[in-house]
């Protein structure tokens, strides 16, 4: 592409987002062809949540519905929030019944939480989703602005025969007034009616604010005008297109969004609204009076008036908050004693814990707390850290490199994967040459999994359950037991809120990134093994820093220190799978078998026929089913059959284990028909496992010769050798190690294997 081709998509870029203005009543017939342009503040933040769509996604262990907009969609997941979709859902519940005005129209919302749980990225989500959205055609955004000149002595003052009026003279509200303010109350109120009648939204569009002070100042000043010159018709004057236009604008901050920070400082009203600029009042006509355009209108509540209001890190403000009381309730703030300003604007207030500690300080005296105006009004939703594995691991990875795609898989082994993938960060040493490291397959894993563990409740697990298990039912929804799937429903997990504690992720990606840029020792031939970070280097600087880390307690660090070994052994047991997978690999029963004994099983449960490869119809092989159930599955031996009939145990597995297992498969996987489509009988547990999975003592019958004792430096020509070189070439191609993560990887599993190995 060339420059002018890129200039060429701007130009359209911004032609799909500005309209040219338009006078007042043409804006009135855009509303009814699209009303979202003329929301009040909760309905239209609702709407643009709305319009990005929704998806399923497993948090603790159940399917729940979660808004696309807090995945920061139109910012490409930059900022998106990983978890707390509950929160969120209540979040959105809280924005419907304020916008339908069903009885918490008067309440601030409130986000509190722990630092690192995603209030931050939700500031952002709701800034980003707001600007994209009012780009849109749907969700585009009026605010009016005012042309007075060639109103004074000049010829041509009088209406309709003025001079063309100059693009310098237009001033827009500096408070992004609804244009439907400018209409008389009584016209405003019959023509919501009619665009809510039309509309037929289970919401109705409400709008109670007069015109901001600005510009009032300038239709009082029209008004008068034209009044002196005998004009009938007194609002078409003032609201003819010279003096007033409609002009659509993109949702920004300051522009509809006013966002608060911790370092803002000045004394309320200054926060609020902004503050009077007494150069500017000596320079206008104010006749003793306070001239409203002379105000700044730089406060929180003057940029998010239209939309959005947020106080970022609520408890430096907590002053602030009480000041903030009348806005809800009544809709209006003070410019001073005199002048006064209607706001449309949903406030949303984030926090760290501490603020509640603040707002609870006079708690003791009850009825005569000064506060608890205050907190009536604050509607209260808490972020928590997150508790599911595959989210923690996306968060560590975002934390580590610039990743922000969304991870949405159509099932949880594509989701496995992510986990449990290697990343490769781009390191500048002491001497300025930069280096490639490898985080090896499993160690964000392991960091992420080490985190939820020290999240989750340790003391009302059930019998035979650990912590690797309950973070496993909350991550899949489910535990592989045998060869049945248990789900969260069928464990008596306590009802504890779990999440308020633990190691937050801003300390592990402080770890990582520390172990990125130390140097190792360790070295093997010409493999590049010190840049390589094991799982276990990780779970190990994790657990030694808890030491020197300032955010911990001294139980604190006691408890997550003895949640280590399970964590542990879990990783390590993933990587003995991958390694028995890659010795194992061109071992693994090939589909055409299994899908053959399926249906000899079904046929031989159902004494019927099936038809063969010259299209006969013959009875299903005894001795195919045999051998498969023998060599491939490991259930049975000889002593099980009778020549090739199976006895009654066989029987019973193979009606148990197998049919009634692929039926309840189909049932899980009807549509809403009842229907079945697309049912994979591989996907049953017993079928499952036989295609994936081997153990140690099948690597024994197979590989007689091998000894795990010699693997770090096999002797030459040897069956170790041999299957070594196979192994460290599978474990790259299958699960995406390096050559020199696969050598210590395989090191480690087979150090440990060599000891049982006899």
């Amino acid at each position: 592409m060339t420059a002018n081709d890129y200039i060429g998509r701007a130009d359209e870029a911004l032609r799909e987002t500005y309209e040219p203005p338009m006078s007042i009543g043409e804006y009135v017939e855009t509303i009814f062809e699209n009303p979202t342009s003329a929301a009040h503040a909760s309905k239209y933040l609702l709407e643009a949540i709305e319009a990005a769509g929704t998806r399923t996604v497993v948090e603790e262990g159940e399917r729940k519905e979660r808004y696309r907009f807090f995945d920061d969609p139109h910012n490409d997941g930059e900022h998106a929030i990983l978890g707390n979709t509950e929160v969120l859902n209540a979040f959105v519940d809280d924005l419907r019944s304020i916008a339908a005005r069903r009885g918490k129209e008067e309440k601030i919302l409130w986000l509190d939480g722990p630092t690192a749980t995603g209030k931050s990225e939700l500031k952002r989500c709701l800034i980003n989703g707001l600007r994209e959205f009012s780009k849109t055609e749907e969700g585009r955004r009026y605010t009016v602005e005012w042309n007075i000149a060639g109103t004074d002595d000049s010829p041509g003052m009088t209406y309709g025969g003025k001079r063309a009026a100059d693009e310098d003279d237009w001033y827009p509200s500096p408070v992004q007034a609804h244009p439907l303010s400018v209409f008389p109350e009584s016209v405003r109120e019959e023509l919501l009616s009619d665009l809510n009648e039309s509309a037929e939204d289970h919401i109705p569009i409400h709008l109670e604010t007069r015109l901001d002070p600005f510009s009032r100042e300038a239709y009082d000043h029209l008004e008068e005008r034209y009044r002196r010159q005998g004009e009938d018709d007194l609002f078409s004057a003032v609201a003819d297109a010279d003096h007033l236009r409609v002009k659509n604008y993109v949702v920004d901050v300051g522009d509809g969004i006013g966002v608060l920070h911790s370092e803002d400082d000045g004394t309320p009203k200054e926060r609020l609204v902004g503050s009077w600029m007494a150069g500017m009042l000596q320079a206008l006509d104010s006749r003793g009076r306070k001239n409203p355009q002379a105000f700044s209108y730089d406060g929180v509540l003057s940029q998010g008036n239209g939309l959005l209001t947020i106080v970022e890190d609520a408890a430096q403000h907590a002053d602030l908050l009480q000041k903030l009381l009348n806005v809800p309730d009544e809709g209006t703030v003070k410019l001073d004693k005199a002048v006064g300003m209607d706001v449309d604007t949903q406030m949303i207030i984030i926090s760290n814990p501490d603020l509640e500690a603040q707002l609870n300080q006079h708690a003791e005296r009850q009825g005569s707390d000064p506060l608890k105006a205050l907190k009536r009004r604050l509607d209260k939703r808490e972020f928590h850290y997150l508790t599911n594995l595959s989210l923690e691991a996306e968060l560590v990875r975002r934390e580590l490199t610039n990743e922000t795609e969304i991870w949405e898989a159509d099932n949880y082994e594509e989701l496995e994967e992510k986990i449990q993938e290697p990343i490769t960060v781009s390191v500048r040493g002491d001497e300025g040459a930069v280096r490639e490291r490898e985080l090896a397959p499993h160690a964000v894993e392991a960091a992420a999994l080490y985190a939820v563990g020290t999240r989750i409740d340790n003391e009302s697990l059930p019998p035979g359950l650990d912590l690797v298990d309950k973070a496993l039912i909350y991550d899949q929804g489910y535990l592989q037991d045998g060869d049945e799937r248990r789900y969260k429903d069928d464990f008596d997990f306590a009802d504890v809120e779990e999440g308020t504690g633990g190691i937050p992720v801003t300390y592990t990606r402080d770890i990582i990134a520390d172990l990125l840029h130390e140097k190792t020792d360790r070295h093997h031939a010409e493999l590049a093994v010190e840049d390589v970070i094991m799982p276990r280097d990780v779970l190990n600087a994790m657990a030694d820093g808890l030491d020197d880390a300032p955010v911990f307690s001294g139980s604190e660090r006691t408890e997550y220190e003895n949640r280590l070994v399970p964590i542990k052994n879990h990783v390590f047991g993933q990587q003995e799978t991958d390694v028995i997978d890659s010795i194992m690999r061109d071992k693994r029963v090939d589909e055409e078998t299994v899908e053959e004994y399926i249906e000899h099983v079904y046929a031989w449960v159902e004494d019927e026929r099936i038809e063969n490869d010259r299209g006969e119809m013959e009875e299903p092989d005894p001795l195919k089913m045999k051998v498969f159930e023998i060599e491939h599955l490991g259930r049975f031996d000889e002593d099980d059959y009778d020549g090739s009939d199976p006895d009654d145990g066989v029987a019973e597995f193979r009606e148990e284990k197998v049919i009634t297992a692929l039926n309840r498969h189909a049932w899980r996987n009807r549509d809403e028909d009842f229907s079945v489509t697309d049912v994979d009988p591989r996907e049953i547990p017993v079928i499952e496992t036989v295609l994936g999975s081997h153990d140690w003592d099948d690597v024994g019958r197979t590989y007689g010769d091998l000894e795990p004792s010699q693997w770090a430096d096999p002797p030459s020509g040897t069956e170790t050798e041999a299957i070594k070189e196979k192994t460290l070439r599978n474990m790259q191609e299958l699960f995406g190690y390096s050559e020199a993560s696969a050598e210590l990887t395989s090191r480690h599993v087979m150090s440990q294997v060599s000891y049982r190995w006899d």
